[in-house]
């Protein structure tokens, strides 16, 4: 038998192939490994999000939609009985809920100042004005105090004979009824409610200063611009997000916050001229037992807080574009 024939052939493996398994057969398994990766990568938001969302529609969502079918049954004699909108006509043929709709509308008016104290405020202590650590620490004071407490300081210091009536006609003003006159009680609770909570939104504008870049400010600095140009050509457009955020929270905080003020200081009065929906609502459910028409009028409150919501972002976005 010849050598060449004795000995069998080896053949060199292929590049690539030195662990036996042919190329086109590993290919496909890497590819469905990386499509395996980019599809997990799609989805770990969602699984991240999952229990944060379970707990809202338990907790926030569910029980909302029970409220709303429940304003469409009776209370009393006809409790758990389908009324249909019987509680809507009753609410906004009520003058006192008419009234809480037109100062939640002096609420949305007002909206823009509550909005701008803390923001100014915020960029004064941005800018390094003298004293801006100890004006961080007391603008935030108030927003640590009970509503309660807030409430029975400016009682006292807000009486018909109380200091600020004394001050006045020390310098030839007459006293001013502030909490039991119906024109002017209702802006007091206002511009005390903006005193207690505007801490909240100067922290989260001084957040949002923290993300500007400094060297826009110092090209409008180069460019000789002005404060207020500063502020409404860099600083605005700039934190359009955390004023779109303030401006919701705090029309939130204004429409459902306020109960506790509006008990310890006017009770609602006088005349139901500090009357909110949130105040109604205690009033029907807790006072008054019909919890029917408390759930319309939650009802109500939560469309107008949507509505004005949704409103306001679209008029930033807008604002903001055209500076």
């Amino acid at each position: 038998m010849p050598v060449d024939e004795a000995i069998p052939s080896v053949r060199p493996a292929p590049a690539g192939r030195t662990d036996g398994t042919p190329p086109r057969q590993r290919v496909p398994r890497a590819r469905a490994a990386s499509r395996g990766g980019r599809r997990a990568e799609r989805l770990a938001p969602f699984v991240l999000l999952a229990p944060a969302l379970l707990i809202l529609a338990l907790l926030r969502f569910w029980p909302l939609l029970l409220g709303v079918n429940f304003s469409f049954t009776g209370d009393g004699d006809r409790n758990g009985l389908m009324v249909g909108l019987d509680n809507y006509r009753e609410l906004f043929g009520d003058p006192l809920f008419r009234g809480a709709l037109r100062n939640v509308g002096l609420l949305v008016l007002l909206l823009p100042v509550a909005v701008a104290i803390p923001g100014l405020l915020a960029t004064f202590i941005y800018l390094r004005v003298p004293g801006h650590r100890l004006f961080r620490s007391v603008y935030f004071f108030p927003a640590v105090l009970s509503p309660v407490i807030v409430g029975a300081i400016f009682n006292l210091l807000l009486a018909f004979d109380g200091p600020l009536n004394a001050l006045l006609g020390g310098v030839g003003i007459g006293p001013v009824d502030w909490l039991g006159d119906p024109d002017v009680a209702m802006f007091v609770v206002v511009g005390v409610h903006v005193w207690a909570t505007f801490g909240m939104a100067l922290v989260v504008f001084l957040a949002g200063f923290a993300t500007l870049d400094a060297s826009l400010l110092d090209a409008a600095r180069v460019d000789g611009a002005s404060l207020p140009q500063t502020i409404r050509h860099v600083i605005v457009p700039s934190l359009s997000r955390t004023i779109q955020f303030v401006f919701v929270t705090t029309m939130i905080g204004m429409l459902t916050s306020m109960f506790g003020l509006l008990y310890v200081m006017t009770s609602g009065g006088p005349e139901g001229s500090t009357y909110l929906p949130e105040y109604y609502i205690w009033i029907q459910q807790g006072q008054m037992n019909r919890p029917a028409l408390a759930s319309a009028a939650s009802t109500v409150l939560f469309l107008i807080m949507l509505v004005v919501g949704l409103l306001q972002i679209s008029l930033l976005r807008r604002a903001v574009r055209e500076a």
